[in-house]
């Protein structure tokens, strides 16, 4: 049996993925994230809404991604300092694991460091809805299931990845792939020049 008929296939193929951009597949990407039943389920896990921000100060992108589980939208270039913004998604083993740390963390230093979750290219919002019930998370998460921040400045190398916000609307990148608190309290510092206090001190 000949085998030209699959190489034609094969080629026909090609020729197709290559001409699909970047745009075209963001263009055909329709993820609902904050259907009914996925708000149903965010709020049983007791993930909390967003709040809407646009516009502001800092140097991350103002482009308006809707918030995991909920009604609403924020814009990340609206995020006030001191805060860390966790990229993450549901299928990423790496941010599966630092999940509780981050939950642990917010408990421990949210009223001093805000933390907002992007839940970034996961086209399965009730997975990431139920990682983060299971986490114990209790700061909210905008979803850019389809890209959109790849049309921006901002770089995402891979997942897990933390952008600190400092007060004055600068930012610092680093790798994520934490396993405590205490990791996450040494990036915090270091990154936004702030020295934490424990509960009670």
């Amino acid at each position: 049996m000949s085998r030209f008929p699959f190489v034609v296939v094969v080629l026909a193929v090609a020729v197709l993925l290559a001409g699909c951009s970047k745009e075209d597949t963001s263009a055909g990407c329709d993820v609902d994230v904050a259907s009914a039943q996925l708000r149903q389920q965010a709020h049983a896990a007791g993930l909390p809404g967003c709040a809407t921000v646009e516009g502001g100060d800092t140097d991350l992108p103002d482009v308006s991604l809707p918030c995991l589980g909920s009604d609403g939208a924020a814009t990340l270039a609206g995020v006030k300092g001191p805060a860390i913004v966790n990229f993450w998604s549901s299928s990423c083993g790496p941010c599966v694991k630092e999940m509780p740390a981050l939950a642990a963390f917010d408990k421990e230093y949210g009223d001093q460091v805000a933390v907002l979750g992007v839940d970034f290219l996961d086209t399965y919002p009730g997975a990431a809805i139920d990682l983060a019930g299971h986490s114990k998370v209790r700061y909210p998460s905008l979803a850019d299931a389809c890209g959109a921040l790849q049309d921006t400045d901002l770089v995402i190398q891979g997942l897990p990845q933390f952008v600190f916000v400092k007060a004055d609307g600068a930012v610092e990148q680093a790798a994520g792939g934490v396993d405590s608190v205490d990791a996450l309290v040494g990036l915090v510092e270091k990154n936004l020049g702030i020295t934490l206090e424990r509960s009670g001190s």
